[in-house]
């Protein structure tokens, strides 16, 4: 009988987990409210999860509010403007239609070799060799590659700990300047 109370109990107030806090958070934005939903729909302002990103958005949703859908983050997944990026993507495409108009942007891992769009961040162990104005629909592309020895880099690309940059080559980085990065 006790269990029966404490279940009971927390599906009432929310600390529920499971499907009945799918239900839950989807019955909160059904009904306007402002819940975090691990996964699903969500009232917009809501927070998102560690390791989740907004890849859809109704903008009637919430009682008119706007709603987003929430999901794992994975490699190679279109994203609203204003997801999060987590940590180890990078942002490599846009498309100022997707997401219901709002723009989308395109989720994957960091490798060796990629390009991304003007704003993405660069990760740990990364640099930025070469730059395309019209990359990314118009609004720029920078190329990571892993840091080496002997690498040219872009003005504003991270100098990773044990590097230093030394030489400067006005035309390089597509006429930006790049700089000669040794080890250190």
């Amino acid at each position: 009988m006790v269990g029966a109370v404490a279940l009971i109990a927390a599906v009432l107030t929310g600390a529920a987990t499971g499907t009945a806090a799918a239900t839950t958070g989807t019955a909160a934005v059904a009904a306007g409210e402002s819940k975090a939903a691990a996964g699903g729909w969500s009232c917009s302002g809501a927070p998102v999860p560690a390791g989740y990103v907004i890849t859809m958005y109704d903008r009637n949703g919430c009682k008119g509010a706007g709603a987003w859908f929430q999901q794992p983050a994975r490699d190679g997944i279109w994203t609203c403007s204003g997801s999060p990026i987590v940590s180890g993507y990078v942002i490599s495409m846009y498309d100022r239609n997707g997401c219901s108009g709002i723009g989308a942007w395109y989720h994957q891992l960091a490798r060796d070799g990629i390009w991304t769009c003007s704003g993405s961040p660069i990760v740990s162990g990364y640099v930025t060799t070469m730059y395309d104005r019209n990359g990314c629909s118009g609004i720029g592309a920078w190329y990571h590659q892993l840091v080496r020895n002997g690498i040219w880099t872009c003005p504003g690309s991270p100098i990773p700990a044990g590097y230093r940059s030394t030489t400067y080559n006005a035309t390089g980085c597509s006429g930006l300047g790049a700089w000669y990065t040794v080890r250190a």
